[in-house]
């Protein structure tokens, strides 16, 4: 029987900071290449010789990039929204639900994190076809890395006796992030790295889990029982799934159970966790750099300059990590992500914007980026894919002004319609019903100038939508920073 896969993507991703925000998450970031690890984790499961189908489990907030970036990889997914955060344990349950529902009693579930990157395909696909036989006879295995260094920032495992000679252990025992000297005691004693990653049978896992939270099991299949459908996505029932208790499945399962088996692999995994994991994952030069962007480098080792936009020149510094995004900049030294982490936190509380979504904002029919802001206006540009179609609305406090610069657009205008081309523009009064679409066959891109006594995203009143949003902005908070804390909608 293939496996099924259950893709988990619901993570905020604020240890990549800068680059990840709340609202594109660093699983959906092409850090190492033309694709995200979202969509490498996707490929990796392609096979349907050994995977079945995928599923999917996101939030409504990414729910568009995640069918963005499948489509763009044309793999097939059934794309699950969680309506409310549970951590992983409600989150698998409800997949194992979804997994027997599709296949039966006898499915067998890998769960991947989204965000992870994975080196050796074939070394993976290699123990995913190993634990799945460990699988079939009642073990629920965890992949467990061979470590190369006392890594202090993963979780470990002590792998125990063989089982039935093969490379399966025993699971004896999971234990927390170290500190350094633990962390090489660990190494030396042959402990291996926590990836997260599970392989199991479905029906196995929800009986473990029953035997110490029936409610949860119980509740997370109300929940697949009760989904609806909205567009493309299967929405879990939002009163089953609050009774859910939140906890790891680490925690709820894997520390209790006594089905729990160990798998040893190396194929290169890595969380992504840091800008360090960054660095070590990238092309590095002679002087062990790693340079994205319109960066420069000069006297400087072991240090990663990623930058989006902005011209950065770094001199003379080691083992240090610049990250220039359009709307902020980050220096730290690479290795410092407990810093970073508190630092996110403390922003989250005073800037919310530089975390939640940034100059950049995507959309389910395109995106924007603020330009330039002040007390009565904002300048946007903004891009809409082709087909793409932004909402019925009007605004009481603002008039707007398009300029297409590439493109077609279809302008719905009060009760009349009229189609721009490049360089010819059009103004919206306020309180006027409009729409924009792109019908073309390329991108469109056009310059918005918002002028008026409040530019808050709470003033769009939204008619019609063909992407079933109801209270989501359409275009997002305004760029300055007296706005960000009062006018943010979500």
């Amino acid at each position: 029987m293939p496996i099924i896969p259950v893709i988990l993507s619901g993570g905020a991703g604020t240890r990549l900071w800068p680059a990840s925000r709340d609202a594109r998450p660093k699983q959906f970031l092409d850090l190492f290449g033309p694709l995200s690890t979202f969509q490498e984790t996707l490929k990796r499961v392609a096979d349907p010789a050994l995977f079945e189908r995928p599923i999917i489990l996101t939030n409504r907030d990414h729910r568009f990039l995640v069918a963005e970036q499948t489509k763009e990889i044309g793999i097939a997914a059934d794309i699950v929204l969680e309506p409310v955060r549970r951590d992983s344990g409600p989150a698998i349950a409800a997949g194992a639900h979804l997994a027997i529902q599709r296949a039966g009693p006898d499915a067998i579930v890998v769960v991947l994190a989204a965000d992870h990157v994975i080196r050796d395909p074939a070394a993976f696909a290699a123990a995913c076809a190993n634990a799945a036989e460990a699988a079939a006879r009642g073990l629920i295995v965890t992949f467990g890395m061979t470590p190369d260094r006392p890594e202090t920032s993963y979780g470990y495992v002590k792998p125990g006796a063989l089982l039935n000679g093969c490379a399966l252990r025993a699971l004896d025992a999971f234990v927390e992030k170290p500190d350094q000297s633990t962390a090489e005691r660990y190494l030396a004693d042959g402990y291996l790295w926590n990836s997260g990653n599970f392989l199991f049978g479905a029906a196995t896992l929800l009986r473990e889990y029953s035997d110490v939270d029936p409610q949860t099991v119980e509740a997370a299949g109300a929940a697949v029982a009760n989904a609806v459908r909205d567009l493309d996505f299967i929405v879990l029932d939002e009163e089953s799934f609050r009774r859910t208790t939140p906890q790891s499945i680490d925690y709820a399962v894997m520390e209790r159970t006594k089905r729990a088996a160990v798998l040893p692999g190396d194929f290169g995994w890595s969380d992504v966790g840091s800008w360090d994991a960054v660095w070590a994952l990238s092309p590095q030069d002679a002087n062990g750099n790693v340079v994205a962007g319109p960066a420069l480098m000069r006297d400087s080792k072991d240090s990663i300059v990623m930058s989006e936009k902005l011209t950065t020149a770094v001199i003379g510094v080691e083992g240090i990590a610049v990250i220039a995004t359009e709307d902020a900049i980050l220096v730290t030294r690479r290795a410092d992500a407990a810093s970073l982490k508190a630092l996110v936190g403390d922003l989250r509380k005073r800037l919310p914007n530089v975390t939640d979504c940034g100059a950049k904002v995507y959309r389910p029919w395109g995106m924007y980026q603020s330009l330039e802001a002040g007390d009565r206006h904002q300048v946007k540009r903004i891009t809409v894919k082709p087909g793409g179609q932004l909402s019925l609305q009007k605004h009481h406090h603002r008039s707007e002004h398009w300029v297409v610069v590439r493109g077609t657009a279809k302008v719905v205008l009060g009760t009349s319609e009229r189609v721009l081309y490049e360089n010819e523009s059009v103004y919206i009064p306020i309180g006027t019903v409009h729409r924009l679409t792109n019908p073309g066959k390329i991108d469109l891109e056009l310059i918005e100038v918002q002028t008026g006594s409040y530019l808050g995203e709470d003033d769009i009143v939204r008619l019609e939508d063909v992407y079933n949003r109801s209270e989501e902005p359409e275009s997002g908070p305004p760029a300055s920073t007296r706005a960000l804390a009062t006018n943010r909608v979500t």
